[in-house]
């Protein structure tokens, strides 16, 4: 993702309050939507997590990033993907390493094309973002081992070299890594959007009121601002229309 130059305001219609960006100064993020969380075969799927949350986010973000190249808004992408020897994964006691091992870590797994893998390891099937949302040169792709993609990680340090102060956000899960993304992104100062159709959540989803509809209540009364992704779209097709010309 080169540094842009020139950009364009335009405004989203968001909750609580509309927002503005520029266009040089903005980029999707888009959160964990790999394998092992997405598809049949992974993690998730392994554990009998319902993907259905997740797999519905898919279609909306393929039309955000598409149309965010065309704006030239930068991507980036966030994975979640620990060393083979799993020396990033924590202590022997600490919950990171506890809880992730709950759900099979390291684990050998066959990916549905046959090829051998591990469970959440780095450079596998298993940590390859999903194929309808393949990243493409230029974009940005880092791993992370913790919830945020913040932590211990360079993104904050690629933002700011690029000039970057406003963030949207895609990806699952919602209550998890993008809230915890998000929560810290605002700790540094970066306006946050999160489009509520392109992030899904799986804990709680049976509930009265979902986990996901909690987060985005959170976000949007302290850290930042939600929309659906229709009103992200309308924003930024209104910035690539070409200028009016004046006439003489």
């Amino acid at each position: 993702m080169s540094v842009p130059t020139r950009g364009r305001e335009t405004t989203i219609e968001a909750m609580p309050t509309p927002i503005t960006m520029d266009t040089a100064r903005t980029a999707v993020v888009v959160v964990d939507m790999q394998n092992d969380f997405c598809s049949k075969g992974g993690t998730f799927d392994r554990a009998g997590v319902d993907l259905s949350m997740v797999r519905e986010t898919i279609a909306p973000t393929q039309k955000v990033v598409l149309t965010a190249r065309k704006a030239g808004i930068g991507i980036v992408y966030l994975k979640m993907g620990f060393q083979p020897d799993l020396s990033d994964l924590g202590q022997e006691d600490s919950p990171n390493r506890v809880r992730h091992l709950l759900f099979g870590v390291g684990q050998p797994n066959l990916a549905p094309d046959g090829r051998e893998g591990r469970f959440l390891i780095r450079d596998s099937w298993n940590t390859d973002v999903i194929e309808e949302l393949r990243p493409e040169a230029g974009d940005v792709v880092l791993y992370k081992n913790r919830f945020s993609g913040f932590y211990r990680t360079d993104l904050d340090d690629i933002l700011q070299r690029l000039g970057i102060r406003t963030l949207i956000f895609t990806g699952c899960t919602t209550s998890v890594c993008v809230d915890s993304t998000i929560r810290d992104a605002m700790f540094r100062d970066y306006k946050c959007v999160l489009l509520a159709d392109c992030a899904g959540e799986p804990i709680g989803s049976d509930t009265a009121r979902s986990n996901h509809e909690a987060s985005l209540l959170v976000i949007q009364t302290l850290f930042g601002w939600v929309c659906r992704s229709d009103r992200f779209l309308v924003a930024l097709e209104r910035c690539m229309e070409p200028a009016s010309v004046s006439g003489a």
